[in-house]
């Protein structure tokens, strides 16, 4: 399970090869140490390769979090707005068409938004930050990094739609 979990994070982070194979097993032998000094709080409520594969997901998100902020591929602060575009698929034709969106987004989110609204969203949407490595930077839960990031979202939305660049979405969705 380690192996796979590895495999399917590795490649957002450029993680290959004897690398991935290396964070792969140390997230496996860490994992069952784990589930050994945890045995007893095994309840039974699901079969027990589902609940040690918890163990194993837990350990690779872990591992890679550290190894992000060891080879870490662009600095927390920086913005890559220029990125932005080539993110959501579109050619060159489609980027100067949406710029002047882009332009109001990067508006909404230097006015709008909270200083740690800002920093997490540039962190995850801009520079392709790995949430679990951000947790683990800010020293917050995935949860609060969630929230705060719906929060944010919901208020460029908002911000977005009342200056005409979005359609009014009265439905409340982020």
């Amino acid at each position: 399970m380690a192996r796979a979990e590895a495999a399917r994070r590795g490649p957002r982070l450029r993680i290959t090869g004897p690398e991935l194979d290396d964070l792969a097993y140390q997230a496996a032998a860490d994992a069952l140490v784990a589930i050994i000094s945890k045995l007893g709080q095994f309840r039974g409520e699901s079969r027990f390769t589902t609940w040690a594969c918890k163990f194993a997901i837990f350990e690779v998100s872990a591992k890679i979090g550290r190894h992000f902020w060891r080879h870490p591929a662009v600095p927390l602060d920086a913005e890559d707005w220029h990125r932005l575009p080539a993110r959501f698929g579109f050619d060159p034709a489609h980027q100067a068409e949406w710029g002047d969106l882009f332009a109001a987004l990067r508006r909404a989110v230097d006015t709008e938004l909270s200083p740690r609204q800002r920093e997490i969203f540039v962190a995850i949407v801009l520079n392709d930050v790995p949430l679990d490595a951000l947790v683990m930077h800010l020293g917050s839960s995935r949860n609060a990094i969630y929230k705060m990031l719906f929060d944010a979202r919901r208020k460029l939305r908002a911000v977005l739609a009342a200056n005409g660049y979005l359609p009014d979405d009265s439905s409340g969705r982020s």
